[in-house]
């Protein structure tokens, strides 16, 4: 059974960092991109940031770029999101997620990723 297990998340003030982990029960953690996805109340899902398979490309959404990066360790099965000077409409469920995938591109829709963590919550105070 695949899970994905998210910790890291908490309270911080704006202009704060944070990182978030997540663990992953995947056996062959290494054919897997990894992405990072986060859900505000009321908004819908959205794309954080991913990673491919081997941590050479990474891939982020506008609103994070030059504040998150993304970066996985194969041999630990866990891939991490440094977030740095955070802003209040960061606040989310922050989710991880995993994709099996042969290919070269990061995908941005959660829809082609296979397994989801519970997530964790990141809430930032203005």
């Amino acid at each position: 059974q695949v899970q994905l297990v998210e910790s890291g998340g908490g309270l911080v003030q704006a202009g704060g960092s944070l990182r978030l982990s997540c663990a992953a029960s995947l056996r062959t953690f290494s054919s897997y991109h990894m992405g990072w996805f986060r859900q505000a109340p009321g908004k819908e899902r959205e794309f954080v940031a991913g990673i491919s398979r081997s941590g050479r490309s990474t891939y982020y959404a506008d609103s994070v770029k030059g504040r998150f990066t993304i970066s996985r360790d194969n041999a630990k099965n866990t891939v991490y999101l440094q977030m740095n000077t955070l802003k209040p409409e960061d606040t989310a469920v922050y989710y991880c997620a995993a994709r099996s995938s042969a290919g070269l591109t990061i995908a941005t829709m959660g829809a082609l990723y296979a397994h989801w963590g519970q997530g964790t919550q990141v809430t930032v105070s203005s």
